[in-house]
């Protein structure tokens, strides 16, 4: 019979392996916590929720209550303009936090929507704020994930304010390419989990743009496309392509 020391061991284990794979980590782990910390931690980020492909993490105009670290998939956040066309305004991937976007008005100004089977971790903002309030690195780390947050919208304004087509999508492959680096997959060989359309949307193009964009880089032999999956096959030569704009983080 395993003793109570061992028991708390065997908790904390299990916590740290749990929080290991989402954007928590950058809250938690580094920093140095305790045991204590990290099982109040655990403890807030316990719950989880799967959200099939096409389902809604979040819709538009709902009470803000809880931020979501992706666990594992892929989902879209987007807003339906006037016209009734749906405006894809960023994607995200595991290790990243949602609901970020809701935290000043109290009410979610997107809808967030899984593009693959996906699973996250729940964290409520009421409980967050108050166990920051006991761990001050806690709320360090995470006003750093809004600022990073900040400086991607200015990246984006960037690329969509002064890029060609071409420049748009090279910084977009460019990005995903680092953030899956990150994350200890392949830089240079990968699957888009959004549509050609999607992709349009997010980059301010037209749908027959992003294909001739695509085909354009393929014929310099930049990548290789073949349906969803992206092989780089030069990465020097597109960040030529981005120009001198930096790329969105």
């Amino acid at each position: 019979m395993l003793s109570d020391t061992s028991l708390h061991h065997l908790d904390i284990s299990h916590i740290r392996s749990s929080c290991a794979s989402c954007s928590l980590r950058e809250l938690c782990l580094p920093v140095g916590l305790n045991e204590q910390e990290v099982q109040v931690l655990g403890d807030v980020v316990s719950s989880k929720r799967k959200v099939q492909r096409g389902g809604y993490l979040h819709r538009t105009g709902t009470k803000f209550q809880s931020l979501f670290a992706i666990r594992s998939g892929f989902l879209k956040t987007c807003v339906l303009e006037q016209d009734g066309r749906q405006q894809v305004t960023g994607f995200h991937m595991t290790g990243e936090l949602l609901g970020l976007d809701a935290i000043s008005t109290d009410i979610h100004t997107c809808d967030a929507i899984a593009l693959e089977d996906s699973e996250v971790c729940e964290i409520p903002f009421a409980k967050l704020e108050e166990i920051s309030r006991t761990i001050p690195s806690l709320m360090r780390h995470f006003h750093k994930i809004m600022s990073r947050e900040i400086v991607r919208d200015h990246g984006v304004m960037l690329l969509l304010g002064s890029m060609k087509a071409e420049e748009r999508l090279a910084s977009f492959l460019l990005n995903l390419s680092r953030r899956f680096l990150m994350r200890g997959y392949s830089e240079s060989e990968f699957n888009l989990r959004m549509t050609r359309e999607e992709i349009g949307s997010y980059l301010g193009l037209k749908l027959e743009t992003v294909s001739r964009a695509f085909s354009k880089l393929q014929d310099e032999n930049i990548i290789t496309v073949d349906n969803k999956h992206i092989q780089i096959n030069d990465l020097a030569r597109l960040k030529i392509k981005m120009g001198n704009s930096s790329c969105v983080t």
